[in-house]
């Protein structure tokens, strides 16, 4: 069993998501370590990026905040390292998300072997279509890595084949468009669930448009865990270095929500 697999092996699970390196590494490593203690089962790290196309606003600004303080993507890879280091190492698995460019400018090999090396377990790359993704899958592989799929409202009669073919778990893109805050999600995330289990034993986590417990709840109804990036990282803009307290109440209510 992947590790990313074994994340949702105790109920329903959470999986926040923080953009590395706002507004400083230091804030990064212990916002990851409050989001742990508070009952997050897998985190997702994003990479920053200049022209996130994925993100939304939220997302968006804070890629900009993180590059601006000088945060590079060896500058990620040695937060996690310090993370996955001591006595006191984070234990849940981590997944990046960013975008191809940033691996195809690294080097997809070298990429995936440095994730191997610090204790990466999956990859999201948004902007890689199902049709293209071996490029990068194929290298993720060799190294051990997950290569997450997304399956959208949009993908319709792709669903089947995404879904036969996913790693790790199923990342379900709950609202078209990018990442935000939304007051509600109206796509029937139970229908695309169904579809997407029909054809995969591995699990799906719905993201995109979740910010209250209420709505996490909904979510896990139909998938196996929920995906939270844009209201958590409206905390860390409003709070700054002061903000893993804040950050850790907020995981707990998410995931008290799912014990539910």
């Amino acid at each position: 069993m992947s590790r990313i697999k074994s994340a949702f092996e105790n109920g329903k699970a959470f999986i926040p998501f923080i953009t590395c390196g706002d507004p400083d590494a230091e804030t990064t490593e212990a916002v990851i370590r409050e989001m742990e203690r508070n009952g997050a089962d897998l985190i997702e790290i994003g990479i920053p990026f200049s022209d996130p196309t994925a993100e939304g606003p939220v997302i968006q600004e804070a890629n900009i905040r993180a590059l601006a303080a000088g945060i590079t993507t060896d500058g990620v890879f040695d937060v996690v390292r310090k993370l996955r280091s001591g006595a006191d190492a984070v234990k849940v698995p981590f997944v990046f998300m960013t975008y191809a460019n940033v691996v195809f400018s690294y080097g997809a090999e070298r990429f995936f072997e440095r994730c191997k090396e610090v204790g990466v377990d999956g990859v999201i790359l948004p902007d890689v279509p199902y049709e293209e993704k071996e490029e990068f899958a194929v290298p993720a592989r060799k190294s051990g890595i997950d290569f997450i799929s997304l399956i959208a409202p949009t993908s319709q009669d792709r669903i089947g084949t995404i879904a036969a073919d996913a790693e790790g778990f199923v990342y379900i893109v709950s609202s078209l468009g990018v990442t935000g805050v939304r007051d509600s999600i109206t796509t029937d995330i139970g229908a695309l669930a169904g579809s997407i289990k029909a054809n995969t034993t591995i699990p799906c986590a719905v993201g995109f448009g979740i910010s209250t417990p209420e709505q996490a709840a909904a979510a896990a109804k139909h998938a196996d865990g929920a995906i939270v990036g844009s209201a958590i990282m409206r905390l860390i803009a409003a709070n700054g270095r002061k903000s893993a307290p804040v950050v850790g109440a907020y995981v707990k209510s998410m995931k008290d929500a799912l014990r539910n």
